[in-house]
């Protein structure tokens, strides 16, 4: 019995440094494969060399995870950054114009998020957001989809990288808020989209003119419709989370 028990941890311990192995060398496959696109890519499209900018970044955090991985759960963290800078290779070579080349695993960080099918502008606080599943002058910076704030937000291109202020704190943590409120949500920017959740939020393409009355900042904002009514759980937690959302969005 004691030599049987020996042999089963014997076994147990080479499974688990196979396992192991496999999980390193997957992880680092991804990595070489991207490094090898961030070298052989250029351009000077704002958007190619933006989202070359944000792949090379990618290539950099995955190789410093790689070199500090320990366990399976921080080489496959390190093999979804690696994917991640993937995603910008493909949305540069998008707007380069040639072959995205062949599909990637999903992100797991983008999943449920969906993808914008077609272009938005919205005003917020006096500044203009364009969104849409296209590069252009206008929209260079690429997500490729993910939460913010537990909200999802679609892959596809923008104005301006709003959502990485959102990551912060304070101010804008709000901001963000607004934008993706202004972008995504039922209840702003297009009341042809849900007029019935559209009703008494004033003007909903004036998201700016509540912020600063009042509405968003402590009252309906804080506890009302938004702390753990429509917001919360009802009309964003429905139409936005899963439904029209989810699978490509598409108003």
């Amino acid at each position: 019995m004691v030599m049987l028990g020996a042999g089963l941890v014997w076994w147990q311990r080479q499974r688990a440094a196979r396992d192991l192995a496999d999980v390193q060398a997957d992880a680092r496959r991804w990595y070489e494969r991207l490094g090898g696109q961030v070298m052989n890519l250029s351009g000077d499209e704002p958007a190619v060399r933006q989202a070359l900018a944000d792949a090379a970044e990618r290539y950099h955090a995955a190789g410093s995870q790689l070199e500090q991985a320990r366990s399976a759960t921080q080489y496959r963290l390190a093999r979804e950054t690696a994917i991640e800078g993937l995603t910008y290779i493909r949305a540069a070579r998008v707007a380069l114009g040639i072959d995205p080349g062949p599909d990637l695993p999903p992100l797991a960080a983008a999943s449920g998020a969906g993808q914008l099918t077609v272009p938005r502008q919205v005003d917020v606080q006096g500044q203009t957001f364009k969104a849409g599943p296209q590069p252009g002058r206008d929209t260079p910076y690429y997500y490729p989809g993910g939460r913010m704030q537990g909200r999802p937000v679609p892959a596809g291109w923008y104005s301006t990288p709003w959502w990485k202020t959102a990551l912060g704190a304070g101010a804008g943590v709000i901001g963000g808020m607004l934008i993706a409120d202004a972008l995504f949500s039922p209840s702003f920017g297009d009341p042809g989209y849900d007029a019935g959740a559209a009703e008494g939020f004033g003007d909903p393409g004036d998201v700016g003119a509540d912020f600063a009355a009042g509405d968003f900042g402590g009252g309906d904002f804080a506890a009302g419709d938004f702390g753990g009514g429509d917001f919360g759980a009802g009309d964003f937690g429905g139409d936005f989370g899963g439904g029209d959302f989810g699978g490509g969005f598409d108003i």
